[in-house]
């Protein structure tokens, strides 16, 4: 693997800083009228978007890893070793669609739930690792070579600081009540 660049950084600092940038200038602004921030908008919408995706990532990323899976099924216990795996994946794309589900009908457990998938990423990284090397009798870091952590690392920063916009955003916070899903349910009628 080639030594990151200094171009490398500044591309993932613009990918990352830029919006996180805009996220925290627009938060600080008061809103003229905080009542109307209601409904899935604004950068709520960006956040349904990667919601509604992601479970389909976790989809990709079965098929992407069958050949792996069929080169460990060969291996001492490696059907127990891939079976666990797909398990934890599975307990973690449940998780995923409960969240989704919950997001959509506006429930008022949407923020702890997606605090909750949040908190899920490293846990099933965690657990996934120390599964496998357990199972097939193999040192943690013969699990971790190459680029594993880049991606559960990633996912964990990039759904922090959707996690920190679910927790201070007005806008989430006036969709997902009690008293919004009722009150937008009677005047529907």
């Amino acid at each position: 693997m080639a030594a990151f660049s200094i171009w490398h950084w500044a591309i993932v600092l613009l990918l990352i800083g830029v919006p996180v940038f805009f996220a925290v200038r627009s938060a600080t602004k008061p809103s003229q009228n905080p009542a109307a921030l209601v409904g899935i908008g604004g950068w709520l919408m960006l956040l349904a978007i990667g919601q509604t995706l992601s479970p389909l990532r976790t989809l990709a990323d079965f098929a992407n890893s069958a050949d792996g899976y069929q080169q460990l099924m060969t291996l001492p216990n490696g059907p127990l070793a891939v079976y666990g795996e797909l398990a934890l994946n599975l307990a973690f794309l449940a998780l995923q669609l409960v969240v989704l589900v919950s997001m959509l009908r506006r429930s008022h457990r949407f923020p702890q739930l997606f605090l909750l998938q949040w908190l899920a990423i490293p846990v099933v990284f965690i657990l996934d690792t120390i599964w496998v090397a357990s199972v097939l009798g193999v040192p943690v870091s013969l699990v971790l070579a190459g680029d594993a952590l880049v991606a559960p690392i990633a996912s964990f920063v990039g759904t922090g600081i959707w996690a920190a916009y679910v927790h201070k955003s007005v806008r989430v916070r006036n969709t997902f009540t009690r008293v919004g899903a009722s009150t937008q349910v009677a005047s529907a009628s």
